[in-house]
């Protein structure tokens, strides 16, 4: 019997400002619930050519704290410098510091960003 990953659920502490936060990295808001059966509530978010969500769940009973390094998400784009470029130009920070000079010459190219809850997203280029 064939199975799916179908999404990976992340807590946030402001549903809003996440929302606006992946919409930058190229996430599109899909689904909204105001109230969940449990009193959460969520987003689900999609990258066009992905067929798997981000689900964002925010709680006000439940405070946001992880471990450093715990977890990531990653995405794949084609030019990474453009990428990079247009998230900067959108007021996010890329790491680490002097991604332009690292990528000179290289064949694998990765950076991160970090979302407003501390979640690091990888960004690969896709080659």
């Amino acid at each position: 019997m064939p199975i799916k990953f179908l999404h990976t659920r992340i807590r946030v502490s402001d549903i809003d400002k996440s929302i606006q936060f992946y919409e930058k990295l190229g996430f599109k808001l899909t689904r909204r619930n105001d109230k969940s059966p449990a009193g959460n509530r969520l987003a689900f978010l999609e990258i066009e050519a992905s067929e798997h969500f981000l689900e964002l769940c925010y709680s006000p009973d439940f405070k946001v704290e992880f471990p450093e390094d715990l977890m990531h998400t990653c995405v794949g784009v084609e030019d990474i410098i453009e990428y990079c470029d247009r998230l900067e130009k959108d007021g996010i920070e890329i790491w680490p510091g002097g991604w332009r000079e690292k990528f000179a010459g290289e064949d694998s190219k990765m950076a991160f960003v970090t979302d407003p809850d501390g979640y690091e997203v990888e960004i690969l280029e896709k080659q």
